[in-house]
């Protein structure tokens, strides 16, 4: 962290997560002094802004001992607060690491602590990043008819059962026929923002023929949290992961490759990995890049 923050002047750093080329990826602005941004206000900074997320580090508050993090991270849609969300915690991961030197950082969210392991090439530039993200739990998502027909979808064109997955945000997991579908996707979104409040819905389908079987297009509608289309969404990678490998498309351990953001033109690269059965996830793993591209200061008062 820096010194603290005078006269209502708050800085923070913008971030491209999940690539190593600037303005791809998913932007997210970290305030490093949050703890001098008034609560009050985080929201309409993050309204302000208008990214996916934004994020403000605290110092970590933990009561038990043996259980402390390096910091703890507040994390805001334009729209909402979130418990846990996958490109804030690993962008935060980044910073955190750039001023401490750490390869290892422990970040508290609303849905625990988080761990992500930071990789450095020679010169000690931290090159990549994966975080153990919550096993999240599963359950048919209620209205697979209703999703569909806001997708402009037909039901044929569903490869597997529509479930919603829950780790701090829920994702509803809708697996198309093939990447052309997934990229031709016109959703009503006034229509996907009545039927989630509280998340997003990720579709998506192989790349095949036109890469290996384990690379995936996706996409992540959340307009209810305020984020019509998200360029790279950490949250959705692991419950991905686990669907296929409980659907039996993936092995225990098999990392796959997803590429987001193409239609927003801002190409995004996650590796998600879930290992155990499909009856019993023992581990969740979302990894990727992320480059530093702007800095500054926020006034307040």
């Amino acid at each position: 962290m820096t010194g603290p923050s005078h006269g209502g002047s708050h800085p923070y750093e913008i971030l491209d997560v999940f690539t190593d080329t600037p303005l791809e990826g998913n932007p997210l602005a970290v305030f490093t002094e949050g703890e001098q941004v008034p609560s009050r206000l985080m929201q309409a900074v993050a309204r302000e802004l208008h990214l996916s997320e934004t994020v403000f580090l605290l110092p970590d508050a933990g009561a038990n001992p043996g259980a402390e993090a390096d910091a703890h991270v507040r994390i805001f849609t334009p729209a909402a607060e979130l418990p846990f969300a996958g490109h804030p915690v690993l962008g935060s991961a980044f910073v955190v690491a750039g001023r401490t030197g750490r390869d290892r950082v422990r970040l508290r969210t609303g849905a625990g602590i988080v761990q992500v392991t930071l990789t450095r090439d020679d010169t000690g530039a931290i090159v990549f990043g994966e975080m153990e993200q919550p096993i999240p739990t599963v359950k048919p998502f209620p209205h697979p008819d209703a999703l569909l027909a806001a997708l402009g979808v037909g039901a044929d064109s569903v490869q597997l059962p529509v479930e919603l997955y829950d780790n701090g945000p829920t994702h509803v997991m809708v697996a198309l026929a093939d990447a052309e579908t997934v990229a031709a996707l016109t959703p009503d979104l006034a229509a996907l923002a009545r039927l989630d409040s509280a998340g997003g819905f990720s579709c998506f389908a192989p790349e095949a023929p036109h890469g290996p079987a384990s690379t995936y297009r996706t996409r992540m509608f959340a307009p209810s949290m305020g984020v019509s289309e998200d360029p790279a969404t950490g949250s959705a990678a692991g419950p991905l992961a686990v669907h296929l490998l409980r659907h039996g498309r993936t092995a225990s351990g098999e990392t796959v490759e997803l590429h987001q953001g193409l239609e927003l033109a801002r190409p995004s690269t996650l590796h998600a990995t879930a290992t155990g059965t499909p009856d019993a996830i023992t581990r969740v793993t979302v990894g990727g890049c992320a480059v530093a591209v702007a800095h500054g200061h926020f006034r307040l008062q």
